[in-house]
């Protein structure tokens, strides 16, 4: 689908502001990163981003509460994932964009 800048309103601005700036904490980058590989309990999010498991679990409430991750629960486990292929593109362009950069 291509973007058109007629159909872009303000409150569309708005709700891509709010994700960006919510994908724009590092912490939370390395979590939605993280998940790019697929579903992961807090343990797994606390070692793949090297943050404690408090700021882990803050961090996904900000993620759930932007619509960037979801999750399921397993029995006690809580297992956190990307919320739709739309995350994993938005984190692979930036990627992209920015190894583009460097060669």
């Amino acid at each position: 689908m291509d973007i058109q800048k007629r159909n872009i309103n303000d409150e569309i601005i708005t709700e891509m502001s709010q994700i960006l700036f919510v994908a724009a904490d590092e912490t939370r980058l390395k979590i939605l990163v993280s998940l790019l590989d697929g579903e992961k309990c807090v343990s797994d999010l606390e070692e793949d981003s090297g943050a404690s498991q408090s700021l882990v679990s803050h961090q996904l409430q900000v993620l759930k509460k932007a619509k960037l991750v979801s999750f399921r629960k397993d029995g006690n486990r809580v297992f956190y994932s990307l919320d739709d292929e739309h995350i994993h593109e938005l984190i692979k362009v930036a990627y992209d964009h920015v190894i583009e950069g460097k060669e």
